[in-house]
């Protein structure tokens, strides 16, 4: 009972946002870096990104890119990132699939049975860390990924589990996510048939919760008030830092409208254009030679 009890804590946020802080960055010692929207949009890496990670890299100061996505391993984006010319090794890197597999591994025991709805890169995290993997009940947990194709018999047999006692873990909450087709159903939309069918609430462990962000710092080995979160979206990458405690910095040119930045209640600590705006406020003197040198993006 303690372990279900202490495991909820992680689906309940506060109810509104923290206030806004004032942080210098000069204080900060690591960073955790949203992917999509902040180091690229799409196939294009976004300017200023890899001087950003440069800088990262030579002065060995802590990093870690972190996504909501639970389809892939931190493994396959390293070798996303590769592909789009970011030197970015696999350590540097965390899905949300890593962080629930580490998330619960810390609480579940020794081979508990997890019924996985989701991609092989969730699957493949969870048999990492020592998971039995199972397609019907009995199982421990339900843990739900977005899952391209999902099927009503997956459903049902998810359902069942939920029904049957097991604990019901959600990677992330997005409810859509974008596509050149349009907005498409994510992997909130799959919690949300399974909770209305079994009355129960998922434990949300992607951004904005708690849970990954305890996750990545862990991973850092720094205190929170020493670590930015740098993101593009104001209701799960700045929310998610603060209520972390970390300072937070939004990046524009992401999905972050500048009407949505002017009248949300979640505002972060620090606004910056790209990366390389961001690099010019960490380390200027770094930022003044490139720029009289040939410019990257």
């Amino acid at each position: 009972m303690a372990e279900r009890e202490a495991a909820l804590v992680a689906k309940r946020a506060p109810p509104a946002p923290p206030p806004a802080r004032t942080r210098l960055i000069e204080e900060i010692r690591g960073f955790i870096l949203d992917m999509d929207g902040v180091l690229y949009r799409g196939n294009t890496v976004r300017e200023g990104t890899l001087d950003f990670i440069h800088h990262l890299n030579a002065a060995g100061l802590p990093y870690l890119c972190l996504t909501n996505n639970a389809s892939r391993t931190s493994a396959m984006y390293e070798e996303k990132l590769g592909r789009l010319g970011l030197p970015i090794k696999g350590e540097h890197v965390m899905g949300a699939a890593q962080a629930t597999a580490e998330w619960l591994r810390a609480r579940a025991v020794a081979g508990a049975r997890v019924l996985p709805l989701g991609e092989a890169g969730l699957r493949e995290e969870l048999s990492k860390v020592g998971f039995t993997l199972v397609e019907q009940p009995p199982a421990d947990y339900v843990v739900v990924g977005i899952d391209f194709e999902l099927t009503y018999e997956r459903l049902k047999q998810a359902t069942l589990a939920i029904r049957g006692n097991a604990q019901f873990v959600g990677t992330n909450p997005d409810r859509t996510f974008p596509s050149e087709e349009g907005l498409l159903p994510g992997n909130g939309a799959a919690l949300a048939y399974l909770e209305a069918a079994t009355g129960v609430a998922p434990i949300i462990i992607g951004k904005p919760s708690v849970a990954i962000m305890e996750v990545a710092l862990a991973h850092l080995g720094l205190p929170a008030e020493q670590v930015a979160m740098v993101g593009d979206r104001l209701d799960t990458d700045i929310l998610g830092g603060q209520h972390a405690g970390l300072m937070t910095i939004l990046v524009r040119g992401g999905v972050t409208s500048e009407a949505e930045l002017a009248t949300s209640p979640i505002q972060p600590d620090l606004v910056v254009d790209d990366l390389g705006a961001l690099l010019a406020r960490v380390a200027p003197e770094r930022q003044a030679n490139l720029a009289n040198s040939t410019p990257s993006k």
